[in-house]
């Protein structure tokens, strides 16, 4: 993943990895995200938190809510802006639309996965996801465990 970003001249700016603890990931979707000049400033920073942001379709419009994107210290009164506003997601209405009628109909979520910028542009990874229950979790776990073990068995075998 690291060596793709770097051949496109990304720049990761925040990731979430409690989602992939917490939630199944089914499916991800690239979105642009509407953003003032000093919520870009901060992202250039790096002062984004995407822990508990969830994308939600209203009025066919996507939203991210819940995303803190710190308030830059150098914008002053006008330009200032509010950390946790809602912010409109980039995404064709077809797909919206698609997204929406998937959420409603399998009971799943929208959440964050990363905000990087990729060629100029401030980008996020929507994953569409289903949440796992503590066991799921564990079994997650454990089954990433016994994957990783056989790997080194397998380095060790080699050598």
């Amino acid at each position: 993943m690291n060596e793709r970003r770097e051949r496109r001249g990304d720049s990761l700016v925040a990731s979430n990895r409690k989602a992939r603890h917490d939630f199944e990931i089914l499916e991800v979707i690239e979105a642009g995200i509407v953003l003032t000049g000093s919520e870009v400033k901060s992202a250039r920073a790096g002062q984004v938190q995407l822990a508990d942001g969830y994308a939600r379709a209203v009025q066919g419009r996507m939203l991210l809510e819940a995303v803190h994107i710190a308030p830059y210290s150098f914008a002053h009164g006008v330009g200032s802006h509010d950390p946790v506003r809602p912010r409109v997601l980039l995404l064709h209405r077809q797909e919206i639309r698609r997204l929406s009628d998937r959420m409603a109909r399998e009971r799943l979520t929208l959440v964050p996965l990363e905000m990087a910028f990729r060629n100029g542009r401030v980008k996020v990874d929507l994953g569409l996801a289903k949440g796992r229950t503590k066991g799921d979790r564990r079994q997650a776990i454990a089954k990433r465990e016994t994957e990783l073990e056989m790997r080194r068995a397998k380095r060790r075998e080699e050598r």
